[in-house]
């Protein structure tokens, strides 16, 4: 750790504070030059902590920033990770209010949802089969605390990996069933096709993404735990969102649809 502890909790109190608000901050890097990666993760834990402390379960994870369409959009080139909470869970065909987020932007993504624990270092992709119950179509709305989405990792890790809301879809299917990898994503928008992607895109595919993360919060000491959802990073560009938008999400090989319409 680079910075005084202090600071950490004043961090991550101030991106609570943005939260709640619904307003931005100045970027954190700027303002503490010095902050690192690991610094970045105790600030998301404060955030975190802030959260549960008002009442919100953890119920699973999301990877950032895996597809070089992504990484490109935002300056950010290496993955990161955040917590999902229930109070970010909406149901699928939800309609949400465009003002109850900041700068919100959508992925398409391939959810996970586990059978039983998974606990890295040493985890494979093998392994994150073995471990999944199911996988299904998911959006995932980022929205950056963050003024103008100005961020480098510092930034988006404290932030809690840029989360905001997130839906999954109906289907449910079996990854051994499918070629994870080669399946094809698009998202209309009001009806027309705004952005497209595959599932390659995610470091080769979801499943290394997983493993990756798996390995990553192994080396922590943080478990996957059964029943947790995950999300494993988004197959293609972000997109942009106004009220007044339906967003429409669908995957090929079974894997279904995700709609939010946003008011």
């Amino acid at each position: 750790m680079t910075i005084e502890p202090s600071i950490i909790t004043s961090l991550g109190d101030e991106l609570y504070d943005a939260l709640i608000a619904g307003e931005t901050i100045p970027n954190l890097r700027d303002r503490n030059p010095d902050i690192d990666i690991v610094d970045a993760y105790r600030v998301q834990e404060r955030l975190i902590a802030r959260r549960l402390e008002t009442g919100e379960e953890i119920i699973g994870k999301k990877i950032g920033v895996t597809s070089k369409v992504v990484q490109e959009m935002i300056g950010v080139f290496e993955p990161d990770f955040g917590q999902l909470t229930d109070a970010m869970l909406v149901a699928d065909d939800a309609t949400v209010e465009r003002k109850s987020l900041i700068q919100p932007k959508a992925e398409g993504e391939i959810a996970f949802i586990l059978k039983h624990d998974l606990t890295g270092p040493g985890v494979t992709a093998a392994d994150v089969l073995e471990a999944t119950e199911y996988v299904t179509a998911c959006f995932e709305i980022v929205d950056s605390r963050i003024c103008d989405w100005d961020i480098r990792i510092q930034d988006t890790v404290a932030d809690n990996a840029s989360c905001g809301i997130f839906a999954i879809g109906t289907q449910q299917v079996d990854p051994r069933d499918i070629d994870l990898a080669s399946v094809s994503m698009k998202i209309d928008c009001n009806g027309t096709e705004v952005a497209s992607g595959v599932g390659a895109a995610v470091q080769g595919s979801p499943l290394n993404s997983v493993a990756w993360l798996a390995n990553t919060l192994g080396r922590l000491g943080m478990p996957f735990r059964a029943g947790e959802i995950i999300l494993s990073g988004a197959l293609g560009p972000m997109v942009e969102i106004s009220a007044g938008d339906t967003l429409l999400l669908s995957l090929s090989d079974g894997l279904g649809t995700c709609r939010l319409t946003f008011t």
